[in-house]
């Protein structure tokens, strides 16, 4: 087939996110199976405010994001011809950074589809910048039902927000440099030992929800990893050898989607960090809504002084 390039407008009709969430400006189909994506990456991007300030750095978890973005237009019309399900990242094999994307660079987003069954696709991607690859991946993307039936909790539980909790936000915001728009835990209910738990209140109203319309929203499977990763930064640099240091994604891996997150959903985020030493960390983390896990996987992060 013959190399067919589509715009940031023509990309809405295959991936109808809205907002900052739309990581990708063009997309080259070069083949069935492949493609090439690009982004600009410049201040102005409102991620650059909370991430972090003063030290603008393109999140890892939105590098991951751009891939997915990238093979979607390779795949909508083998997962979702009519345009009424939920494309997703399912599984994430393995991903590794490998050094920062940042403003002014121009990021290119390289995928290929490894394999297809008709339900599952499995993807390895591949993000550069001028001086280099800055993040390699395999993962699978996927499509199920949307859901449209949320009940509404009958009374409050037992993590929700006592008049003082563990860690507020005015807290958090003292350990961790993330800002509006990508400061993504609310608080944290707990620090026991190697385990915290964090919640996350999920609403329609943020700029990282993709709106796929009006009448259908979800989290990110990519912001989801990033929430479980700020709830461990947290844990991690509380540690009195971790002081006034920054953690940076080193890799994710073993990551399971098994339910959406939407809009009203309290995200219940466990997360057990072993002792490390002071260069690295490193656990396993899953998010829960009304008990039920939606995600789990292993993230590993470097620390460097702040």
């Amino acid at each position: 087939m013959n190399p067919q390039t589509l715009s940031r407008e023509e990309l809405k009709e295959f991936i109808p996110y809205q907002g900052p969430i739309l990581m990708t400006d063009r997309v080259e189909i070069k083949s069935e199976t492949s493609a090439r994506g690009l982004k600009a990456l410049s201040y102005n991007d409102i991620v650059y405010q909370g991430h972090f300030p003063n030290h603008p750095i393109t999140p890892g978890v939105l590098q991951v994001e751009a891939m997915f973005q990238t093979t979607i237009p390779l795949l909508k019309d083998k997962l979702d011809p009519a345009g009424t399900k939920d494309i997703y990242i399912k599984k994430i094999g393995k991903v590794k950074f490998r050094k920062p994307a940042l403003p002014g660079d121009r990021l290119f987003i390289d995928v290929e589809i490894r394999s297809f069954d008709g339900v599952d696709a499995e993807i390895a991607a591949t993000n550069s910048v001028r001086d280099g690859v800055t993040c390699q991946a395999t993962f699978t993307v996927s499509v199920r039902e949307r859901e449209f039936d949320l009940p509404v909790p009958s009374e409050f539980n037992d993590i929700d927000k006592p008049a003082k909790p563990e860690m507020d936000i005015v807290q958090i915001m003292d350990i961790i440099p993330h800002r509006y728009p990508f400061l993504l835990i609310d608080y944290i209910a707990s620090v026991d030992g190697t385990t915290v738990v964090a919640v996350k209140n999920v609403t329609g109203t943020e700029p990282f929800t993709h709106h796929y319309s009006e009448e259908y929203a979800t989290l990110p499977s990519s912001v989801q990893v990033e929430i479980i990763a700020q709830a461990g930064c947290v844990h991690t640099l509380l540690r009195p050898e971790n002081k006034g240091k920054i953690a940076y994604f080193m890799s994710i891996s073993d990551v399971e989607f098994l339910a959406p997150a939407r809009p009203g959903d309290q995200l219940e985020i466990i997360v057990e960090l072993p002792p490390g030493g002071s260069k690295f960390g490193k656990g396993a983390g899953e998010i829960k809504v009304h008990g039920k896990t939606i995600a789990k996987g292993n993230i590993a992060f470097a620390l460097v002084d702040g």
